[in-house]
């Protein structure tokens, strides 16, 4: 099956923490076996502190984004390293790259491509660019909740959605002014037109991923 996988920043870079990558890498060592792998690395707070001074100094918007793209490919040398010959030793700055790179039969490791993509938009174009069977988004809460759980006890988790929905909830003021982590419109739209089989699911332990391959887990986002 050939798989993406993305590993938001807030997963992987927490506490700058070497024993998350290594922990990641051996999930996904485990799942290249019979798999096809691409991963999309996040750029996390680390991104954010980045992007924090660049703004202070009043460069553009798209500058502000270079930086923090340029970060999540740290972030992606980093999961490289840990993968050690399992990977494919160059991060790709784009889909036809990471395409090509894929023929090695490495896993392939990718972060930000261009200014105004997220780690979810690029995910999605990838695994529509290189034609996944299945989409992982690994986060950092159970799956895809009504609104921010972290704020709000009364929070509900959807075990199935479908992009129709997820867009309806991207419309309400909870999803736009909090911080909890939510697909962006543009991976939504391209879920919704690839039919792509994905699943959201909590990223804080990898072994959670091998799960979504073979069971139920997470949310899982349904065809239209």
């Amino acid at each position: 099956m050939k798989i993406v996988i993305t590993i938001g920043g807030s997963i992987i870079i927490k506490d700058h923490d070497y024993k998350k990558f290594r922990d990641y890498a051996e999930v996904l060592r485990n799942i290249n076996e019979e798999n096809e792998i691409f991963v999309v690395v996040g750029g996390g707070t680390t991104a954010r502190d980045y992007i924090g001074i660049a703004r202070s100094l009043g460069v553009s918007e798209a500058m502000c984004d270079d930086i923090g793209i340029e970060v999540t490919r740290l972030n992606a040398k980093l999961l490289i390293a840990a993968l050690g010959d399992y990977a494919y030793p160059v991060v790709p700055h784009n889909f036809r790259e990471a395409m090509q790179f894929a023929s090695s039969n490495r896993i392939v490791v990718m972060g930000g491509t261009e200014p105004a993509h997220s780690t979810d938009a690029v995910g999605s174009i990838l695994a529509e660019f290189v034609g996944a069977e299945l989409l992982i988004n690994a986060t950092s809460v159970d799956g895809l909740y009504n609104k921010d759980p972290n704020k709000y006890p009364d929070a509900k988790m959807f075990t199935e959605v479908k992009p129709s929905k997820m867009m309806e909830l991207m419309s309400t003021k909870d999803i736009k002014a909090g911080t909890y982590e939510f697909f962006d419109m543009t991976a939504i739209q391209i879920i919704k037109r690839s039919g792509i089989k994905t699943v959201i699911l909590n990223g804080g332990d990898p072994n959670n991923i091998k799960t979504a391959i073979t069971g139920k887990i997470g949310t899982i986002i349904l065809q239209e």
